[in-house]
């Protein structure tokens, strides 16, 4: 065993070797050629004593020299006193290393960070599997020097300043210290106008106070409290770093760092007299709210640059030490821990003569279950159990198998800290008390005497017969301090096997750990844990998963139009499982475009007058999001704009004689920009500049005219890398007459650059490299896919050593983590690729790669119901669009109501074309509605709602004297009339005899196929119509009133002349939607209109089912009239169209004459033009298609 000295040490020396101590009688056995442990030995251990405490940085082993002994992996533990251990541990919190494969090979390992002790255990874990354990280790290191104070709880250390005051604008405190409890004061010090700054260790962790403001004229508004570090009282050492530099704070403990900034007006911290360590002297004094004084060591304690504890120890003036010890005592208490929920237990002997039993020990867990202590009793059947159930003690008396009486006491004792119990018994009671609370006592039916044993944990395998079994689970924490009958019990001698027995047991260490330290659970969701495993609660995040990764809403709006959505307001997340929560925004999802809208503080218009550049007008605009989020959603969207009406009246918005800016706006980066429109940053130009329509040449803005009469230089700002507008200031308002009124609306932006970002994939050896993913805690990964091969890698990322493949494999997907290895590559299409909230941009390095092309078509083909409701896919580029042409329903996904309301006298008619016979094996090319033929089928569907009877529905008549016609009974009752021969009487259904006229709204579905009709009325009905005949040629198709028509039965023509009050919508008629086209084609001399007909979204209103979102547009709606336009129309709309395009071409020549910017305005306007263009649809690669026959079928999937 050999210790190097000053290997890695910031310090400069010789570099020494240095021969270490092992204790013998920790070695069974110590040969010439290593350590080996006897095989009956349980402590199998080597222990290094490097004789006072050093900075150990890396250690080394072999294997036991010419034998097959080695150690595979092993813990490294370190100790101050040889008796209380900690195990080391990585960065990466592992706790074993990797040990020899061989006797001879020397295996180095340098710590992640040093550790400055006197003690080593190298702990086998395993082993070499043809041999046993052997060792030759070295450790490596420096010598270690510190300055030690020891502090009893009633002592401190007063560092007085040369003045009565101190006012600092940077301090820097830096400390290591040692403590068995958990609460005490370290650091502390305040001045008279309020300021202080206290560290305190609270229930093992350490919290920092600190005010810079004066607390009577700003009260709390500088303090600022910061929490770091947990479990800090377990007799090791931790380094604190304290640096402040005006507001910013730097809080280390042990290597984990918060940065935080306090509020308030001052930058200085204002200390009058002293600064205390330790404690505070005067517990009554003023402003103090701490409780308890440190116990415990400190070692190195500075104070901006001045080493305390150094001029404690040379009783310099300015340090006053109170009680004060320079060497650090070291307390005795032992800990053992139990490592396993079934089956560890310390089985202990008690004295048969004894009459009363009394139990006192410590323990700490996270568990919330488990057996602390069992003890059998003298009379059969008879013990005494103590769970841990809930957090709360539970201590129970069995008599017998039926009968109990018990005590529960306590709340949240699984929270890690030590807790301390004691039970008592003796007569005719039992008392139990935790933590020095009066105890809780249960009145005995008969005396209780103690057996021959009690066991502390779960039930050893050797009394599961007598009937002791773990009725939870066995006890899992560490337990320390253990006192039986006022006899405090040796850990030494347990784990020697001179006292009682144990299992599953480990002595001088308390393994616990804070698994919430440093916190996984991300987005702010709360961290719980057990001894083997953490929890997050992510109630309320927004975010689900095993660490509140994963956003639960969806990352556009664009996203929710592919969901179904109407407009309306919803959350999103742009940066998915990013570190940016949701925000709300309305969604204006259009047939041809899906909005984002984003609001602001101020979208009214503003008047402003008397504002100068010396006092001018200032707007700061505060957004519905956060200028990260709204960064974000920018980047990711294809086009964002936002309009400024601004008008003004001898305002201006430039200076005439130097070009000077009057008025300007702030972009999201706080930049001054002095554009007003247009899509790329200009200088010192308006929308009129652009558009060569300013009132005077000579300017590049209306408002630069400086007239007195008002005038605009309203724009838009399309420029995405600087919106949204977080500023505007107005100067020019201050003269005789000046003012100007403006607004800011709020930010529009369209498209979702990344959800249609594809690359498809036409040879296997062809891939998309991309940098390394940074996933060291947690990673999420969504993509869609479509391919017709088997198998395939999707993507894969290799580590160091560690990596992550998604494959295809038998067409299933699967995640391996397993041996890297050259597999098949994918062929197919990969679109939206997100890797931790971050979009890969696939198509723009798919045009770099060969085999790989940008995009991904067939995306119609790829899902069965992208469009609803008859509407058809049809494929662009970058996504699919719904054409609701010949769908009843409108929206991006034709799903959307499209309703009317009616008035009385209401009628909607649709004349179809001249006759002709549908039997001809033709077709004809016209955008018209024609005369049709049924071919003995109709399909008609629609929804109403009324309370007025009789009503006509919906009737259709043809140049045969045939008609059917869906009306409402007298008693609201449903009837459908069909006459196909005008010769017999009609076929009369009523399909409901209930009154459908009650202000509710109905679904009607009908579908005939020669004979046999089928009705969908909130039922499915068959009836069978007298005749297969077929509607032939029809002539006329009318909803509501209908006047006097020939061959038609009087109760029809009675509810016709009635017509119909009240909402229609979603109106089908085989492939026709004429409610829909009596909408969209007002000016066809095919539609007649009469009355009054108003838009309406009754229809949505009514059915509370289909209402998805929160939408802006109400029930008003455009009054529908006869759009027939007479001749005098027509041609006055073509004189004035003469008259304008003359004025026009005029004032495009005397901009010409009198303006010579064209040659930058042409250029500007081709860069537009060109930004502008209509994108072709991407072409499929021949290559691609290895499946020609099947590569319409593929049908998209979601990872």
């Amino acid at each position: 065993i050999t210790f190097f000295d000053n290997y890695n040490c910031s310090v400069n020396s010789h570099g020494q070797t240095f021969q270490s101590e092992s204790t013998q009688s920790e070695i069974s056995h110590n040969g010439g050629g290593g350590w080996a442990p006897e095989r009956t030995d349980r402590l199998r251990w080597l222990q290094v004593d490097l004789r006072e405490r050093v900075e150990v940085t890396a250690v080394a082993t072999q294997g036991r020299f010419g034998s097959p002994d080695w150690v595979t992996s092993y813990m490294l533990l370190y100790s101050d006193t040889g008796r209380a251990w900690k195990q080391f541990r990585q960065e990466d919190n592992i706790g074993t290393f990797p040990g020899n494969t061989n006797s001879d090979g020397t295996v180095h390992h340098k710590l992640s960070h040093s550790i400055r002790t006197r003690f080593l255990r190298f702990l086998p874990v395993d082993w070499s599997p043809g041999g046993w354990m052997g060792l030759r280790v070295e450790v490596y290191g420096c010598a270690y020097k510190s300055d030690v104070a020891d502090f009893n709880g009633r002592s401190s250390l007063l560092y007085r300043f040369n003045q009565k005051s101190t006012s600092t604008v940077k301090d820097v405190i830096s400390l290591r210290f040692k403590s068995q409890r958990a609460d005490g004061v370290l650091v502390h010090g305040e001045g008279q106008r309020g300021d202080y700054i206290t560290l305190e260790l609270h229930k093992g962790r350490l919290s920092l106070h600190i005010n810079l403001d004066d607390a009577k004229m700003h009260p709390s508004s500088g303090h600022v409290s910061v929490f770091l570090g947990s479990l800090l009282d377990d007799q090791h050492w931790h380094s604190v770093l304290i640096e402040r530099f005006n507001k910013q704070i730097n809080f280390t403990v042990d290597r984990l760092t918060k940065h935080v900034r306090t509020g308030g007006l001052d930058d200085s911290l204002e200390v009058d007299y002293e600064l205390s360590f330790g404690g505070i002297p005067l517990p009554g004094k003023p402003g103090t709210f701490l409780r308890k004084n440190f116990h415990g060591c400190m070692e190195n304690l500075y104070y901006n640059g001045v080493n305390i504890i150094d001029l404690a120890k040379r009783r310099k003036p300015q340090i006053y030490s109170g009680n004060v010890t320079f060497t650090c005592s070291e307390p005795q208490l032992v800990s053992a821990t139990f490592l396993s929920s079934s089956s560890s237990f310390l089985s202990l002997p008690l004295d048969a003569a004894t009459e009363t039993l009394s139990v006192t020990f410590q323990f700490q867990t996270w568990n919330r279950e488990g057996m602390l202590l069992s003890a059998w009793l003298r009379r059969e059947s008879e013990r005494l159990l103590l769970l841990l159930v809930h957090g709360q003690l539970r201590l129970t008396h069995h008599r017998s198998a039926l009968q109990s009486s018990d005590i529960v006491i306590g709340q949240a004792l699984s929270d890690g800290q030590w807790h301390t119990v004691s039970i008592s018994m003796g007569g005719f009671q039992v008392s139990l008390s935790v933590d020095d609370k009066p105890p809780s006592t249960m009145q005995l039916k008969d005396i209780a005497q103690p057996g021959r044993s009690l066991v502390i944990g779960g039930c050893p395998s050797v009394l599961t017969n007598q009937g002791c079994r773990n009725p939870t689970m066995a006890y899992q924490g560490c337990m320390r301090s253990v006192i039986i009958n006022n006899q405090p019990i040796n850990f030494n001698l347990v784990q020697q096997g001179l006292l009682g027995n144990y299992s599953k047991l480990q002595f001088d260490i308390c393994g616990i750990r804070d698994r919430c330290l440093p916190n996984y659970c991300e987005h702010d969701g709360e961290c719980s844990q057990s001894w083997n495993t953490f929890f997050c609660d992510c109630s309320g995040t927004g975010y689900t998963g095993a660490t509140c990764h994963n956003s639960i809403f969806e990352p556009s709006c664009e996203a929710h139009r592919l969901t179904g959505s109407a407009s309306g307001f919803f959350s999103i997340d742009p940066d998915g499982s990013g570190p940016l929560k949701s925000t709300v925004v309305y969604c204006n999802i259009t047939d041809d475009k899906v909005w984002t809208v984003v609001n602001h503080n101020s979208t009214e218009m503003v008047r402003v007058q008397g504002s100068s550049l010396q006092k001018p007008h200032v707007m700061k605009f505060n957004y519905s999001a956060s200028l990260e989020q709204l960064r974000t959603l920018v980047s990711k969207s294809e086009q964002c704009q936002q309009e400024v009406v601004y008008l003004c009246r001898k305002s201006r918005l430039f200076n005439t004689w130097d070009g000077t800016p009057l008025s300007w706006w702030l972009d999201r980066a706080g930049e001054r920009r002095t554009y007003w429109g247009g899509f790329l940053p200009g200088v010192q130009q308006c929308a009129c500049s652009l558009d060569e329509n300013c009132i005077d040449m000579n300017h590049f803005c209306n408002c630069d005219a400086d007239r007195s009469s008002w005038e605009n230089d309203t724009g838009v700002l399309s420029y995405k890398e600087h919106l949204p507008v977080t500023e505007i200031l107005i100067g020019d308002t201050n003269r005789s007459g000046s003012e100007a009124i403006y607004r800011v609306g709020s930010l529009h932006c369209y498209g979702d650059r990344f959800l249609w970002n594809a690359a498809s994939f036409y040879q296997e050896s062809s891939y998309l490299h991309f940098p390394t993913l940074q996933a060291e805690l947690s990673v999420d990964t969504s993509l869609y896919f479509k391919t017709t091969a088997p198998s395939g890698v999707f993507l894969e990322h290799l580590g160091t050593k560690d990596f992550i493949r998604v494959e295809l494999s038998v067409e299933r997907a699967v995640l391996v983590n397993c041996t890297a290895s050259r597999q098949r590559g994918f062929l197919g299409c990969i679109r939206s690729l997100n890797i931790n909230g971050m979009t890969l941009d696939l198509e723009e390095r798919a045009k770099m790669t060969p085999g790989v092309s940008s995009g991904c078509p067939g995306h119609c083909s790829s899902q069965n119901s992208l469009c609803h409701n008859r509407g058809k896919c049809i494929e662009k580029s970058s996504g699919y669009v719904c054409d609701c042409t010949h769908s009843a329903y409108g929206g991006p996904n034709c799903k959307k109501e499209v309703s009317v309301s009616f008035e009385s006298g209401s009628s909607v008619t649709y004349t179809f074309q001249e006759p002709f016979s549908v039997m001809r094996n033709h077709s004809r090319q016209s955008s018209a509605i024609f005369a049709q033929s049924s071919n003995s089928r109709e399909s008609i569907a629609f929804s109403f709602l009324t309370t007025q009877t009789p009503a006509m529905l919906l009737t259709v008549n043809t140049y045969h004297q045939q008609y059917m016609a869906i009306i409402l009974a007298h008693n609201g009752s449903l009837q459908i009339w069909y006459r196909l021969n005008r010769d017999k009487e009609p076929d009369i259904f009523t399909p409901m005899s209930l009154n459908l006229a009650n202000g509710e709204l109905h679904r009607v579905q009908i579908h005939r196929e020669g004979r046999d009709m089928y009705i969908d009325k909130d039922t499915n009905l068959k009836y069978s119509l007298s005749t297969d005949k077929e509607l032939i040629t029809i002539r006329s198709l009318t909803l509501g009133k209908v006047t006097g028509r020939a061959g038609v039965d009087e109760e029809v023509l009675q509810a016709g002349s009635r017509g119909f009050i009240g909402c229609l919508s979603s109106v089908q008629f085989n492939h026709l939607a004429p409610l829909k086209a009596a909408i969209l084609n007002r000016g066809s001399s095919l539609v007649n209109v009469l009355g009054n007909l108003v838009e309406s979204n009754c229809g949505e209103l009514a059915d509370k089912s289909s209402s998805r979102s929160l939408s802006d547009t109400g029930s008003r709606g455009k009054k529908l009239t006869n759009a027939a336009q007479s001749d005098s129309a027509v041609i006055g709309g073509l004189i004035a169209a003469v008259v304008l395009i003359t004025l026009c071409a005029l004032g495009v020549m005397t901009r010409f004459l009198y303006r010579h910017r064209h040659e930058r305005t042409r250029q500007m306007a081709s860069v537009k033009e060109k930004d502008h263009q209509p994108r072709p649809e991407l072409r499929y690669r021949a290559e691609l298609d290895l499946h020609s026959a099947m590569r319409d079928s593929r049908k998209e999937y979601f990872i």
